[in-house]
């Protein structure tokens, strides 16, 4: 073989080594680290809408408990620093939007409201926006949800650039290989050995702390190694400051619970000492009651014909006063014993406990027409003191409010899914109200008639309620306006088998 033909096939080996060398690094390398910068971005900015959508759920909590929408705009306007974010929505926990944020919000159309009732946490990236979707919770009770969309335009861009930036570098790497190995000699085959290694280890590990020796001396392959090491360098330089913002993260994620832990704590403090202090007020309130009922009761009986008429009436306000007074202490007192109450659970047939409470509303409502439907009731694993408590209050409300109809019709029934608690509904034909109004219903001392139209302190839906979330479960109502209305609930033990029907109505 002349020495022609050798040097020939040196140089094609040297072209082709540096073309495959330069080409196949090259592109791992770019496609490696596009692809751990997207992968880096997404999980950044996931991150970040993840805390930002738990900083503005923290800071629109309070404003949901009070109905305060400008509180909860104000909140969201925090997001402007971010100019990323597109809009950002408050929504109630039935789905109403309560507050928006963003100047284009009117191009991004609100979600339906069951749509919205059911979001849950989660990050969705979707084609150039990013959704991020959090549910507020307080005191286990789903307040609402906010709902950020992210605009990904920036970090397309920024992409964009990148893929330029890697696709030239990709050129000049292949181009300078090229024309390196053309003009090579034998002494060239240890640097390019030496930067095909270094392309390796990078490709194989992705340690880019890797450096190739320079030589200067050897024209552009001494160019090359130099570009390779800056782009290492760069590289190395953006995956450290991607570590240090994930550790910042981290911190602030980190900050963050231990903030919620301790609102947790305090909170949890203020509802026992907020407990305390109702018994003790409501049992201090106990005896001045006694002794203004019974000096009112001995001046109606001994001095009676010393009072006018207006005296006479004046004197019963003052003891039906009182006597209202002491049922709400009573309530009151029953409330916050549900507080430090344990629960002492066991199978409870709640046909049974239906029945005998039916009975005596039936007694107590002598003279009314009551037509009581009943389907079969499962067996729960419960408080069954306290589930009398609910039923009680469930069926006396159903009765009271069905006053005004001829016939009296409540029925009370069971919805069974496998695998999931019962869900036993109440039912009746009464008076109703108007479900934008719901969300006081569960509150103490909240009204949703007169009480010169139906009698009542206000507490017992709150004690219901309480005694419900202590047994892990939940309530909830559907009504209309002078059609009735439906009280759900469930308890979230499991079923212990299935309970009897009744089929009939006292019409007395």
């Amino acid at each position: 073989m002349s020495e022609r033909t050798r040097r020939g096939t040196i140089q094609q080996q040297l072209t082709r080594t540096g073309v495959v060398i330069g080409a196949t690094g090259a592109s791992a390398r770019r496609k490696r680290l596009v692809s751990y910068y997207v992968l880096a971005a997404r999980r950044s900015i996931a991150r970040n809408l993840a805390v930002q959508a738990e900083t503005i759920g923290l800071g629109s909590a309070s404003a949901l408990i009070f109905n305060d929408e400008r509180s909860a705009t104000d909140t969201l306007s925090s997001l402007r620093a971010d100019r990323n974010v597109v809009v950002a929505r408050v929504y109630t926990a039935d789905g109403r939007l309560f507050a928006s944020y963003g100047s284009g919000a009117e191009a991004w159309p609100a979600l339906a409201p069951s749509a919205a009732a059911g979001l849950s946490d989660a990050i969705q990236f979707q084609g150039r926006h990013v959704y991020a979707n959090h549910v507020i919770v307080s005191d286990r009770r789903r307040l609402g949800a906010v709902r950020i969309v992210y605009s990904l335009d920036e970090l397309i861009a920024d992409l964009e650039r990148f893929l330029a930036i890697t696709a030239a570098v990709l050129m000049i790497s292949v181009a300078g290989a090229l024309l390196v190995a053309r003009r090579a000699q034998r002494a060239l085959s240890a640097p390019i050995v030496d930067l095909a290694a270094a392309a390796r280890a990078v490709s194989r590990s992705n340690d880019y702390t890797v450096r190739v020796r320079a030589n200067h001396s050897i024209g552009e392959l001494g160019v090359l190694i130099d570009t390779f090491n800056q782009m290492l360098t760069q590289i190395q330089a953006r995956d450290s400051e991607l570590d240090e913002a994930a550790q910042r993260y981290q911190a602030l994620n980190e900050q963050l619970e231990r903030r919620v832990a301790e609102r947790t704590a305090e909170l949890q403090v203020i509802n026992r000492e907020l407990e305390a202090f109702t018994y003790s007020v409501s049992h201090d309130l106990r005896a001045p009651l006694r002794r203004i009922d019974g000096f009112s009761g001995i001046l109606a009986t001994k001095y009676a014909p010393e009072l006018t008429g207006e005296g006479t009436h004046y004197l019963s306000r003052i003891r039906e006063g009182t006597q209202q007074m002491g049922r709400l202490i009573d309530d009151l007192l029953n409330l916050a014993r549900l507080g430090r109450k344990e629960l002492v659970q066991h199978p409870t047939d709640l046909s049974e406990i239906v029945h005998r409470v039916a009975d005596a509303l039936t007694r107590e409502n002598a003279g009314r027409a009551i037509r009581w439907t009943c389907g079969p009731l499962p067996t729960v694993n419960c408080d069954p003191a306290l589930v009398d408590v609910v039923l009680t209050n469930l069926l006396s409300n159903a009765v009271k409010y069905s006053r005004p109809r001829p016939e009296t019709v409540i029925e009370v029934g069971a919805i069974e899914t496998p695998g999931m608690p019962a869900v036993v509904f109440i039912r009746d034909n009464g008076v109703g109200f108007n479900m934008k109004y719901a969300d006081k219903l569960f509150g103490a001392f909240q009204r949703l008639h007169r009480a010169d139209e139906f009698e009542g302190t206000g507490i017992g839906l709150a004690t219901v309620q309480r005694i419900v979330h202590k047994h892990k479960g939940r309530i909830w109502v559907e009504a209309e306006l002078d059609k009735g209305a439906t009280f759900y609930f469930t308890l979230a033990a499991g079923l212990a088998g299935s309970g009897h029907s009744l089929e009939g109505g006292a019409h007395v």
